[in-house]
């Protein structure tokens, strides 16, 4: 019987064939309806079996009736502007981007940085001079005399080209520019001895040469823009409490007022520098000083020192990302950053990572006013190099690359949760506030983007799914969240 329908049925779809080729005319296959994507809805599990999966989602047309399960945008609560989210290119970084075939490395570029086709990657960090991940020791002025500045090889060869490459997809991508040391000429073994200190490692800064080191940076930024890329901001010292960093100088809060104040901003403002000043650039702990704790709003307290400074960066090695709300709260008018953070084999798992670093660096930094999210570096090998001696050799980057064929990519957490944060919240976005559904487990921060888009980031951190619903005054939609998962979602208000 069956197949006596089957060809019933295949008869006449060939008599309708032969009738419309004897005919002329053109049978016209009905249209399938288009399913209406009003949501962009992107998901990565900490188990992998989602990575960056994207589920265009409709507006629901139906109320809903789960209020309880409802997270509503009130955008007539506002916080901080966001600037942006993104990660380091080091000078291992680059080595390691330039090792790639020109094709695929631009399209790992473009998946990352294009702010529409991609993850839309807006803020990275580089060092003024070496890091503890570059090819060499150096700075911008290694011989004595602050007349011999010059942009140094390797960053001609290498971060240059990067950087300009990263810019032509991204224009408006925001830089960050950080020493990890003055040049040894202008070093000192203490501020009581005032001796020569010819290390890489420790040391301060002579106020002997505390103009020299401010036109040194105004030589920088304007030799970065000689070059087509424009410094959004700096800051001071990376790590200014570090002494034992392969590449480090340590400065005080008091030493960092003193140079803003009698030599940094006002060179800034002779200069016509725009470039924003950001002071601390370490730990949530103040690496536990008495007399450090508290740094930036130490420098806050001197109006004349304050009005040069835009705000404060944090690492979390040590401490908790409370201290920012701390900071705040203090002084409300200065903006603070999320600036740096590693992952590396001392305690790194992909699922544990994922979690942690959305909860603690992601949105956590985020509700407490941070403008930025910036991780460490944007790509290692799969021998955590190149490095230094004395660095870090257990790193990870955000994206590990094997070394057999510079080919092969490892995409870690970090790479992971700066997407998510990137392409549902660009630059000049506004964090808002939200009301409703709370439970345990479950983290989220809202923003509206500066195209009337709101982008939402939530993360469960439960052993089951969670239901939730996000609304706006207008619009809601539905979504059921992933056990141990991060999710990102956008759409027109």
């Amino acid at each position: 019987m069956f197949q006596d329908k089957f060809f019933l049925i295949a008869a006449f779809f060939t008599s309708i064939s032969l009738s419309a080729c004897q005919t002329g005319k053109d049978i016209v296959t009905p249209v399938q309806p288009v399913v209406q994507k009003d949501v962009d809805v992107n998901v990565t599990t900490a188990n992998k079996s989602m990575l960056f999966v994207n589920i265009p989602l409709s507006f629901s047309t139906k109320p809903n009736m789960a209020v309880e399960t409802t997270i509503t945008m009130n955008p007539s609560v506002t916080f901080q502007e966001i600037d942006g989210f993104g990660a380091a290119i080091t000078g291992s970084t680059c080595y390691n981007l330039l090792k790639m075939t020109a094709a695929n490395r631009a399209k790992l570029l473009k998946e990352t940085f294009d702010p529409v086709s991609g993850m839309g990657y807006s803020y990275v960090r580089i060092s003024i001079g070496c890091s503890d991940f570059s090819m060499d020791e150096y700075t911008c002025c290694d011989t004595p005399g602050i007349e011999n500045f010059a942009i140094p090889f390797y960053d001609k060869r290498d971060l240059l080209p990067i950087l300009k490459e990263i810019l032509a997809i991204n224009p408006n991508l925001k830089i960050l520019a950080s020493p990890w040391t003055c040049p040894k000429w202008m070093k000192v073994n203490n501020l009581t001895d005032l001796q020569p200190y010819n290390s890489w490692t420790s040391g301060q800064l002579n106020p002997q040469y505390y103009q020299d080191y401010a036109t040194y940076f105004v030589k920088y930024i304007q030799a970065m823009k000689n070059e087509g890329i424009n410094i959004e901001s700096i800051t001071i010292q990376n790590e200014p409490l570090n002494r034992g960093n392969s590449v480090s100088l340590y400065m005080s809060w008091q030493e960092e007022a003193t140079f803003v104040k009698n030599a940094l901003g006002p060179k800034f403002a002779d200069a016509g520098l725009t470039t924003k000043i950001i002071v601390f650039d370490h730990n949530f702990n103040y690496d536990n000083i008495p007399d450090q704790m508290s740094y930036p709003v130490k420098m806050y307290a001197d109006p004349e020192v304050a009005k040069y400074i835009d705000g404060a960066a944090y690492h979390a090695y040590g401490g908790d990302k409370s201290e920012l709300l701390n900071v705040h709260n203090a002084y409300p008018t200065k903006n603070l950053y999320f600036t740096e953070m590693s992952i590396g084999s001392w305690n790194y798992s992909f699922d544990g990572d994922l979690l942690w670093s959305m909860r603690e660096l992601g949105i956590g930094c985020l509700n407490n006013y941070s403008k930025s999210v910036i991780v460490w570096n944007f790509m290692l090998d799969d021998k955590g190099a190149p490095n230094r001696p004395g660095g870090c050799n257990t790193c990870y980057g955000a994206i590990d690359i094997s070394s057999s064929d510079y080919a092969t990519l490892d995409k870690k957490s970090h790479y992971y949760v700066i997407s998510h944060l990137s392409k549902a919240i660009s630059t000049g976005a506004t964090r808002i506030g939200t009301t409703g559904y709370q439970t345990s487990g479950l983290y989220y921060t809202a923003a509206l983007n500066k195209d009337g888009t709101y982008g939402v980031v939530l993360l469960n951190e439960n052993d089951t799914s969670l239901k939730v619903t996000l609304a706006d005054s207008i619009h809601s939609f539905n979504y059921t969240i992933p056990a141990k998962s991060i999710v990102s979602c956008r759409w027109k208000k």
